[in-house]
């Protein structure tokens, strides 16, 4: 009996292992014995394993859309209606960035600016708050303090929280001072000069009023970068559009142009890659976009979203392969980190890395 008894166990313990394929990675991390040396501690995410694993992989999927990005797209290839979808640049891969406005707050908004700067992405899309709060950035300060200070006690200082991030409620009202002008004068030119307005061209506009070096939009004004923003209404900017149309009533903002215009940048780019830090909105927006092209080439979702409760935030990009807004046969990666965290490293070793090359002839531009 006890024989029988050690052989059962032996047999359910030391079961015998398949051979895996001699090219599968192998685990091994950094040996600091080697020194501090950033780039290569990164470098070893990659057979580190667990997010450590899914950051080098998302690396290398965003060096993929850079490289082909460089392809020159001929002359002759881009045409009439390419042109009239604002998607005439020439790039082998138009990149799509997008972002929730919790990033912008923080300052991860300088990593953002840096890719905008240097005209390394070809669309952005983002919420009311990724547009005002950048904007606010430049009038006022945002301050570093605690997830645990009392709601109650802030509220009655005037002072709002993001997370562990303080904005005094004054930097709204100078916001107010700032913007209020601005709609006076699009109110008017849509009346005597028939301007039509979309949320992108609004977006454009404040860009070039901010006339600020530390603002994301700004160089999205200077580099004619579409910022596309569907839900413009739904933050500070819509409480001023709301105010503003007692005083000067009549502002009209047109989606549909939008739309038009940011789906024809995907069906009409020669590959597409989507960068989407974030869930909600900016994500499904992106990803919908591509689908008007069966998917887009590339892609990299950043976010703590789980799938269990069925929301497109947290949905994997296998989710999205069937919806047709992945290509079947992309390599679609999806990092399940703090993207405050990890896309600072993610664009020093991208975009960054490859700026000299990204950045050539742009100066002669």
């Amino acid at each position: 009996m006890a024989d029988h008894a050690r052989a059962v166990a032996k047999e359910a313990v030391l079961k015998p292992s398949c051979a895996l394929p001699e090219n599968m990675p192998k685990i091994r991390g950094y040996d600091f014995n080697q020194g501090v040396d950033l780039r290569a501690v990164l470098n070893s995410y990659l057979t580190t394993g667990f997010q450590a694993s899914s950051l080098a992989l998302a690396i290398q999927e965003i060096n993929r859309m850079i490289e082909k990005r460089l392809e020159p797209v001929e002359v002759e290839e881009v045409n009439e209606s390419e042109e009239s979808c604002g998607s005439s640049h020439k790039s082998g891969c138009t990149i799509f960035l997008g972002y929730t406005s919790n990033l912008i707050s923080s300052g991860v908004r300088e990593s953002i600016r840096y890719l905008a700067e240097h005209k390394m992405v070809d669309v952005i899309v983002t919420t009311a708050g990724g547009i005002e709060e950048d904007l606010i950035k430049c009038l006022a300060h945002t301050y570093l303090g605690d997830f645990s200070l009392s709601g109650k006690e802030l509220r009655l200082q005037g002072i709002n929280r993001i997370g562990n991030l303080l904005v005094p409620n004054d930097n709204y009202c100078k916001f107010e001072d700032w913007l209020m002008p601005i709609l006076d004068q699009m109110v008017l030119e849509q009346k005597t000069e028939g301007m039509r307005w979309t949320p992108s061209k609004f977006i454009h506009r404040l860009g070039k009023e901010i006339n600020n070096t530390d603002s994301v939009y700004y160089w999205a004004y200077k580099n004619n970068i579409p910022v596309f923003s569907p839900a413009l209404t739904d933050g500070s900017l819509g409480d001023m559009i709301y105010f503003h149309s007692f005083k000067n009533p009549g502002l009209v903002l047109d989606i549909v142009e939008d739309i038009r215009r940011m789906n024809g940048m995907a069906i009409f780019a020669k590959k597409t890659g989507m960068i989407i830090l974030g869930g909600g909105l900016v994500k499904h927006h992106i990803a919908n976009a591509n689908l008007m092209r069966n998917g887009a080439d590339y892609s990299v979702f950043v976010n703590t979203g789980q799938e269990f409760d069925g929301s497109d935030s947290g949905a994997r990009p296998d989710e999205a392969i069937s919806w047709g807004k992945i290509r079947a046969d992309a390599k679609p990666v999806k990092v399940y980190a703090d993207a405050s965290l990890v896309f600072p490293l993610i664009v020093a070793e991208t975009f960054a890395l490859h700026a000299d090359k990204l950045t050539a002839g742009q100066k002669a531009d």
